[in-house]
């Protein structure tokens, strides 16, 4: 009987890509992925003006993922404009044509508007005055409409504005729909807890701004110059030192102007220098000698 031998043949498995693998291309590819759109951010950083800059952090400082009950400390807000996606953002840097002006966007426009309001509340809303402050902040001007002990904007939960509240709306609207500045409208209570749960106080700054809204388009400002409503409860008090005190139930309208450029002049023609006739020689002094035509 034949002794037959038993051959064991070990094979050893060769993963793709020789002895190191390719796992190091993904992680490579995903490093070069973050590189770009890093750089990229920097970039459009860099690209985007301050103005741009200023209504981007806005955007995001108001942002609400609660659409209902502005829960989280999150403000709730209605606005007149849809954000714009961040894909169709265009960002472009253009140096200003020559002979161009802020107009009543400047420092010396809005302090000539601030001026006008405040005569205008002091001749016509004397017994109103000490509930209207108007104030220059940065590009703008804000008219806070504040209550007082005894004589409230809105009755006590109420979104319903009282007669005050519209002879003061009245008075501003006059002389805001004169100029071309663009309109927030602003809703502010105090610290006191709203006794229904399903309805506080961010319910009720929002619809308060909203009734003020509605009365603002009444006065004859149309609803394509409103920026935005919003609803701030009271995180937000102008008594920082007593958030209870009535003044902090406010509504508050925020006025920027519109930058304006100049209208260029037309050139005036220059005038044509007058010739002078040529001069007249006499015959007598210099015989058969003519003037030459003008070229």
């Amino acid at each position: 009987m034949e002794d037959k031998s038993i051959i064991i043949k070990k094979v050893k498995k060769v993963q793709g890509g020789g002895h190191h693998g390719g796992s190091w291309k993904v992680a490579f590819a995903d490093f070069m992925t973050g590189m770009m759109a890093f750089f990229l951010l920097m970039w459009l950083v860099n690209m985007t003006t301050t103005p741009q800059k200023e209504e981007l952090a806005k955007y995001f400082q108001e942002y609400s993922l609660f659409a209902e009950g502005g829960a989280g400390g999150t403000t709730q807000m209605i606005s007149t404009e849809q954000a714009q996606p961040a894909a169709q953002i265009t960002i472009t840097q253009t140096p200003p044509a020559s002979g161009e002006t802020e107009g009543e966007a400047s420092p010396a426009g809005l302090e000539q508007l601030k001026n006008k309001l405040e005569q205008e509340i002091e001749q016509r809303l004397a017994d109103l005055k000490d509930q209207v402050r108007i104030e220059v902040v940065e590009g703008g001007i804000k008219v806070d409409i504040m209550d007082k002990e005894g004589n409230p904007m809105f009755p006590l939960g109420s979104t319903t504005l009282t007669e005050s509240g519209k002879k003061i709306l009245k008075v501003l609207c006059d002389n805001i729909k004169s100029t071309s500045s663009r309109v927030e409208i602003e809703g502010h209570t105090d610290a006191v807890s709203y006794a229904n749960r399903e309805f506080g106080n961010w319910e009720l700054s929002t619809a308060r701004a909203s009734a003020a809204r509605v009365e603002v388009e009444k006065n004859g400002i149309p609803s394509s110059r409103l920026r935005r409503v919003s609803g701030y409860a009271a995180t937000e008090p102008i008594i920082k030192e007593n958030p209870f005190d009535p003044r902090n139930r406010r509504i508050s309208l925020r006025l920027y102007p519109e930058k304006q450029s100049k209208t260029p002049t037309p050139a005036q023609p220059q005038s044509q220098p007058q010739q002078s006739p040529p001069a007249q020689v006499s015959p007598k002094s210099v015989p058969q000698v003519h003037p030459a035509p003008m070229q």
